[in-house]
């Protein structure tokens, strides 16, 4: 049997992810070259797209993962992991991500590719502690926003950060109400 007819089996032709039955096509999970059943799985062209190129992902489209990320097949629970990664500045995303266990073996299999920016730039507090996306942080500084009649009081905790790729002296957060960059160094991880 080949490895699209295993697949349509596995999953009931249908996307592993959303369930979708239009426009499907194998996706082998890296860092697998060769498709097999173990390390593909069966995806429409919309997901396969948006796990690809990180500028094409659509945020509402993945609330999906809410059940596939439960799937019992290990490369569906990897992508699961990936995607959620990928998605953590979303509250839902990064609180599904806290909630997914996988296994040892298939956690190395998740993180073995993870080549974000954001995990090679690492942001840091006003006192050296390590930022990660979803911190609460509080200012340091009365800060005046650019562009903004807001004024960011000294003492205002930031709940869920999230954390600007290309650059480790900028976060994002939500001051009043308005998403706002953050340097880094008026802020302390509370």
């Amino acid at each position: 049997m080949n490895i699209t007819k295993t697949l349509e089996k596995r999953s009931n032709t249908s996307c592993e992810f959303c369930k979708a039955t239009d426009n499907l096509q194998v996706y082998t999970a890296a860092p697998a070259t060769e498709a097999t059943s173990n390390d593909s799985l069966l995806a429409c062209q919309n997901c396969c797209e948006q796990m690809d190129d990180n500028s094409k992902i659509d945020p509402k489209h993945w609330h999906c993962l809410k059940e596939s990320m439960w799937s019992e097949v290990p490369v569906v629970q990897v992508m699961s992991w990936r995607m959620l990664n990928r998605l953590k500045a979303e509250d839902w995303a990064l609180n599904l991500f806290d909630m997914l266990y996988l296994d040892e073996e298939t956690l190395a299999w998740a993180k073995s590719t993870e080549t974000d920016q954001e995990n090679s730039v690492v942001h840091v507090d006003s006192n050296g502690t390590v930022l990660q996306a979803g911190d609460t942080v509080v200012l340091i500084k009365t800060l005046n926003v650019k562009g903004s009649s807001v004024v960011a009081k000294r003492g205002t905790a930031v709940r869920r950060i999230s954390l600007v790729a290309d650059n480790p002296e900028h976060i994002e957060g939500r001051v009043d109400g308005q998403q706002i960059v953050i340097l880094t160094k008026f802020v302390k991880k509370s």
